[in-house]
């Protein structure tokens, strides 16, 4: 490993990440010839191989998976020692990895854009996906921070709640039980119901609560995204429960249900394992979006009045 250098590990990192020379030659902006070669001198160095092709894949050896994750330690901690001396000189520089679940792209990216005003060298990597990628990733430690609807249960994680995630009876707009109040929950029985598909945290929510009461519904569709949840809606295809935010940008196509016991009150948390020292950058933003959300439920208090809230007739 004497003649290692850290460019080679550049290289075999990425090509290990995406399991593909050429994917890696895309990222690093190289040939796929000086990839390949890169890797030949490092895996001289190392003096095994350290991939195996089978068939058209390509998979790490024992010893290329045990320098994969040197390599994430190497490159971790020279990004963390970037930061404190970004910060030594009064700056905030680097990169913050944020994974959120899908239904917090609702919200985010408007958090995010006062801090990337307020700290412009700070560079945001964000990772969109479902509940079963994010406890992946954390697995892994691919990124600083996760933003959950709901703390892993068998996991050890250090967590925080930020903000409100209400779970609330979407329904087309012009439906008959928009202008009722105080709906009984036992009549959404004859009502067709719009599922999220199995494992998603919201239906487990709703299941729970339909459950308490006793309640069955007709489910007439499971959809595995808030949005082509949204569209079936709009095109009368039945009601459902979704996080309030999944209507912040397109109130006028629905009504929300004034059903007993809804909203569902859930939370929006902030989540990493336990044990991990979050980097000069992460912290920052740890810090930063606790005061962003309550400055993003006023400035939106008037407007869920308006078009959030239940229409009674």
């Amino acid at each position: 490993m004497k003649q290692a250098t850290l460019h080679q590990l550049k290289v075999f990192e990425a090509a290990a990440r995406h399991s593909s020379f050429t994917r890696a030659a895309e990222e690093l902006f190289l040939t796929q010839p000086t990839v390949s070669m890169q890797i030949k001198q490092l895996t001289k160095s190392v003096g095994l191989p350290l991939f195996e092709q089978v068939g058209k894949r390509l998979y790490l050896t024992e010893a290329g998976r045990e320098l994969f994750a040197t390599c994430r330690q190497i490159f971790e901690n020279i990004a963390q020692y970037e930061m404190k001396v970004a910060d030594l000189k009064g700056l905030k520089q680097g990169q913050l990895r944020l994974a959120v679940i899908t239904t917090a792209k609702y919200f985010i990216p408007r958090l995010l854009g006062p801090f990337c005003q307020l700290y412009p060298g700070i560079d945001i990597s964000l990772q969109v996906t479902n509940h079963e990628q994010i406890l992946e990733r954390m697995s892994n430690n691919l990124d600083d921070l996760y933003i959950m609807s709901q703390v892993p249960e068998n996991m050890d994680v250090t967590y925080e709640p930020f903000l409100e995630n209400p779970l609330i009876v979407f329904a087309p707009v012009n439906h008959p039980l928009s202008k009722e109040k105080n709906i009984p929950i036992q009549r959404l029985s004859n009502e067709p119901f719009i599922m999220r598909e199995p494992g998603s945290g919201t239906r487990r929510a709703v299941q729970s609560l339909f459950e308490e009461e006793s309640v069955t519904v007709k489910v007439k569709l499971e959809l595995g995204s808030n949005e082509a949840i949204k569209q079936a809606i709009a095109g009368g295809l039945g009601i459902s429960v979704l996080s309030r935010h999944t209507l912040l940008l397109d109130a006028s196509e629905f009504s929300i249900l004034d059903v007993q016991h809804f909203p569902i009150q859930r939370n929006w948390y902030m989540v990493y394992p336990s044990g991990k020292q979050l980097s000069i950058v992460a912290r920052a933003y740890y810090e930063y979006l606790l005061g962003a959300a309550k400055n993003f439920v006023e400035q939106n208090a008037d407007n869920a009045s308006s078009t959030l809230e239940p229409t009674h007739g």
